[in-house]
């Protein structure tokens, strides 16, 4: 029978990398470090029980005659090699390999004094390789983040997806403590990976309690590091939204709309302003912590990133805008009157009850851009003088 495996390079690549490990025993021992892998699982655990064969072996010589046998050491030389063109195979398939640090620094210790032939002498400064028995040494990179005091990579659990960008989360085994990671997608032009680039540079500079914080940028992998927020806007309110009280509304709306005033006075616009958008902190006895995320349209004064139509990404647009070239501040009122709206009311519709939530946003929205409000901190007075009609039963 003719198995047709397509004409995609990387799978036939793929297949043929399988098949070759699939065809070595296995060892339970080093397979139950894997079982989360079924496509690569066998070929990790057989690579890893070689690897730990040898320096387990050089261990022992270094401490005797530090003369690893002639055999062995070809052996080794050939699997260092077998290790890192299979990487490479697997980078072309679009699929990044992590080795251990650990061991991956052993590697670059030992390919100095391996011999062809008549064996290799060990160093006698030669330090003892630290055997990993009981976690893997191989991680996809994509499934995975290497933190500076942890030996072995971090799981990441995907959490979210934009049109150039995938959000991860993770624990940090040092402090407890949950962080999110966001990355590039693997493939995206020049102009895209940029402005990913640009959204981290901007976001560092800022500095408000109502702004998600970034910490640090892998040019390697295309990510940098942030805040983890618990939710979205939009999920926040839909779950709570019958017994979410006016007071408790009205102070996530001020933090949203300071937020959005601190980047105007930066001289910033977001235009990308939307309920998936605006993250949320979710504390103890219900108090909450508004985050403005997702700045990778945000235009600066000196930026040339605005073109097309096409560009215009945003999930809430001003009607009235029909390019990016002559978005301005009362254009991003629009975006901002439907977050207050939905605040307000848990609908996805502009609120129109005639009262005074509804003028504010009503005024936000209004087809004359001359009729809206000019500046957020107008905004801000409106809604601050806003007042509770029910008691407040939850803190904000």
């Amino acid at each position: 029978m003719v198995v047709n495996w397509g004409r995609n390079p990387a799978d036939l690549m793929l297949h043929d990398l399988k098949e070759k490990y699939e065809a070595q025993a296995p060892s339970p021992a080093f397979s139950r470090l894997y079982t989360d892998d079924q496509e690569l699982g066998h070929m990790f655990a057989v690579l890893h029980k070689k690897l730990n064969a040898h320096f387990e072996a050089i261990n022992g010589r270094a401490k005797t005659t530090r003369h690893y046998w002639a055999d062995n050491s070809r052996d080794l030389i050939a699997l260092i090699d077998e290790l890192n063109e299979d990487r490479h195979s697997l980078k072309r398939a679009g699929i990044d390999v992590a080795l251990d640090e650990r061991y991956q620094e052993a590697i670059e210790r030992c390919e100095p004094w391996l011999s062809q032939s008549g064996g290799s002498t060990i160093p006698y400064d030669f330090e003892q390789i630290e055997i990993v028995k009981y976690e893997p040494i191989f991680n996809r990179a994509a499934d995975t983040i290497k933190l500076k005091k942890q030996d072995s990579a971090v799981k990441l659990k995907t959490i979210g997806e934009g049109s150039y960008a995938i959000v991860f989360s993770y624990v940090d085994p040092d402090y407890g403590k949950k962080f999110a990671v966001k990355r590039a997608k693997r493939g995206i032009g020049e102009r895209d990976l940029a402005r990913f680039k640009q959204e981290f540079d901007v976001m560092k500079r800022l500095s408000f309690p109502y702004i998600v914080e970034v910490y640090k940028y892998d040019e390697g992998r295309n990510e940098y590091r942030m805040e983890f927020c618990d939710e979205t806007l939009r999920t926040y309110i839909a779950t709570r939204n019958n017994r979410l009280s006016f007071s408790s509304r009205k102070r996530i709306a001020l933090q949203f709309l300071y937020g959005i005033n601190y980047i105007h006075q930066e001289g910033l616009l977001h235009r990308d302003i939307s309920l998936q958008n605006v993250l949320v902190k979710v504390f103890g006895m219900g108090a909450v912590l508004v985050k403005l995320s997702d700045f990778g349209l945000v235009k600066e004064k000196s930026s040339d990133f605005t073109r097309t139509h096409t560009e215009m990404r945003g999930t809430i647009r001003d009607p009235l805008l029909h390019d990016f070239k002559t978005y301005s501040a009362v254009n991003e009122m629009y975006s901002i009157g439907s977050v207050l709206s939905y605040i307000f009311t848990g609908r996805e519709s502009l609120k129109a009850d005639g009262d005074e939530m509804s003028r504010i946003v009503q005024k936000c929205a209004d087809l004359n851009t001359a009729n809206r409000y000019q500046s957020v901190l107008e905004l801000v007075a409106d809604v601050e003088r806003l007042e509770a009609t029910q008691p407040t039963d939850a803190p904000a």
